[in-house]
């Protein structure tokens, strides 16, 4: 489905035999680090229900570690694609969306679990569709700002042809049902929109109507609104509908400064329920404390302020897909992480929404894996045409490693950008057009 061939207009393309910069490590160890915790959580948060209902207290464990593995294999693979390959393709994606989200509601195909339509068999593992969806459609957006940005200013339709598109798929989500997800996509779709520089009383009037869509959405389904009033007082019916939120909220009470201890919750012995999904920051939090909860929040804001820091050099170099796919993929990491420590915390209301790279579940795990690779090639990529990150070094010295992470003057040399002028200092070193 994905071609390669000639790179569209505004994308550096960059040959085989370029030396590409080392992969940087701001967002690399931050990805690795939430893994590596959501790991020991997910175990920690598990093991009891595992042992009591499957008779295999590290079932959960394994089944993270293949899903972890599985997301690193998966996001190796998508760090080799050049990110004009997936620029050119950006309508098949969305029309794979799409389908995906079709499917799931064809009896047969999709699976049910307790009451939403939202899991395909495909033997292995159950997948989540909105999980890929959301990344596809993240993707045909940043294709499309690239492409029509310099009309959002000037007209109104540059700005309501995408919304018309989620909308679609926002009755495609709300059908299994999943409220969450399309919160999520709405509020990144949005950012997305704002960063590239729309209209600001238009954009006003485009929020104002979501917002009241929302709202609508939320009290015309009767479970909706149970939620919702469960979120305002939970301590009016602590043992029904206020019942998760506060045994969440217990749980990070009981935490403190430094927590309880790794293992020692009490909330995840069959009081807390999606102890190990949706809730596990509870449960970190009662184990780790205020210390754990903000390295968590830190790891977080590294990949997000590094993922900026990524766009506004693509924006600087004119990489523009470059720079709204870097934007949709932080503000999708930072909308759903705090999503869901909201919900935790009670500032929210109760949501189907995992913290991402952490909470147990295959289909969100590997697509958050290769949304991390992808923001790695968008940083590699931006970093191979930037003239001024790039020094001189002789063929025998980068055989010999030296220099690692810089680019030799020969990459540099092969660098090309195809259909926009080469910036004046690329040309000035020699740069090829």
């Amino acid at each position: 489905m994905l071609k390669m061939g000639a790179a569209p207009s505004g994308v550096y393309r960059v040959r085989d035999s370029e030396v590409l910069p080392s992969v940087d490590p701001w967002l690399l160890c931050p990805g690795l680090l939430l893994l590596a915790l959501g790991l020991l959580m997910v175990t920690s948060a598990s093991m009891p229900q595992a042992a009591d209902k499957l008779g295999q207290p590290l079932y959960f464990l394994l089944h993270q570690g293949a899903y972890i593995g599985l997301g690193l294999l998966l996001a190796a693979v998508v760090f080799r694609v050049p990110l004009r390959v997936w620029q050119r393709n950006g309508l098949g994606l969305l029309m794979l969306a799409f389908g995906l989200l079709l499917a799931v509601l064809i009896p047969g195909i999709g699976r049910e679990v307790n009451g939403s339509m939202r899991w395909v068999n495909v033997g292995v593992m159950n997948v989540q569709v909105s999980e890929p969806a959301r990344l596809f459609v993240i993707i045909y957006v940043a294709g499309y700002l690239h492409r029509h940005g310099g009309a959002l200013q000037a007209s109104a339709m540059a700005m309501i042809r995408p919304m018309l598109v989620l909308g679609v798929l926002a009755i495609l989500l709300l059908l299994e049902p999943d409220f969450g997800t399309t919160v999520v996509l709405m509020a990144t779709v949005l950012g997305m929109l704002f960063l590239a520089g729309v209209n600001l009383w238009r954009f006003v009037a485009l929020q104002g109507i979501t917002v009241v869509a929302m709202a609508v959405l939320l009290y015309s389904s009767p479970y909706r609104r149970a939620r919702l009033i469960g979120f305002l007082d939970p301590w009016s019916d602590p043992f029904n509908s206020g019942f998760q939120l506060t045994q969440s909220l217990i749980a990070i009470g009981r935490g403190e400064i430094v927590g309880v201890g790794l293992g020692a919750s009490i909330q995840k012995l069959f009081y807390l329920p999606e102890a190990y999904t949706d809730f596990i920051f509870a449960i970190l939090a009662e184990e780790l404390g205020l210390v754990g909860v903000l390295v968590v929040i830190g790891l977080y804001a590294t990949i997000v302020w590094r993922a900026f820091t990524v766009a506004a050099r693509a924006e600087r170099l004119d990489l523009r897909f470059a720079a709204h796919l870097a934007h949709g993929i932080s503000l999708w990491f930072a909308i759903q992480a705090l999503f869901n420590m909201g919900v935790n915390m009670g500032v929210l209301p109760t949501k189907g929404l995992t913290l991402p790279l952490v909470s147990y579940g295959g289909s969100s795990v590997v697509v958050m894996c290769v949304a991390l690779a992808l923001l790695l090639r968008i940083d590699v990529e931006t970093r191979a045409a930037d003239p001024r990150l790039q020094r001189e070094h002789s063929p025998s010295s980068v055989a010999k490693g030296e220099g690692v992470g810089k680019l030799n003057q020969p990459a540099v040399a092969n660098a090309e950008r195809v259909g926009n002028p080469a910036p004046p200092a690329v040309l000035a070193k020699g740069g090829s057009r």
